[in-house]
């Protein structure tokens, strides 16, 4: 088994003991991902900017790790106002119109920071 962990750098993967993504075989797993970028909150009050964001870190990752986006069979998306879901949705559409993955989206208390309106993880299968 072959067995890939990414790192972020973020002080929080020693603290709490996980990784961005790994990659075990032809498995990729996205470890939830916010609207951060050194240590500041991209689109404050923005759900639809902060889920592009959210899904363009993740096309990132993905690529760190041999693999794009047409690889993703599932999305799980945690927003903390579900009515918010059509513009959080046209982010999502924009990245996956054609590939059309598996999909949840569910409403949580809240994330990490307050100013955190949505959080995504993905897994993608790779050949």
């Amino acid at each position: 088994m072959e067995r890939v962990n990414l790192s972020s750098g973020s002080i929080w993967e020693n603290k709490v003991g996980y990784s961005r993504a790994v990659k075990v075989n032809n498995i990729i797993e996205v470890a939830g991902t916010t609207a951060t970028k050194d240590g500041d909150i991209v689109g404050r009050g923005d759900p639809y900017v902060q889920t592009d964001f959210i899904l363009s870190k993740i096309t990132g990752i993905l690529k760190e790790l041999g693999s794009d986006m047409k690889d993703v069979v599932r999305t799980r998306i945690y927003v903390v106002d579900i009515d918010q879901w059509e513009e959080i949705g046209k982010a999502h559409q924009k990245f996956f119109q054609d590939i059309k993955p598996a999909a949840t989206m569910v409403e949580v208390n809240s994330l990490i920071d307050p100013d955190l309106l949505v959080e995504i993880e993905v897994t993608a299968l790779t050949s």
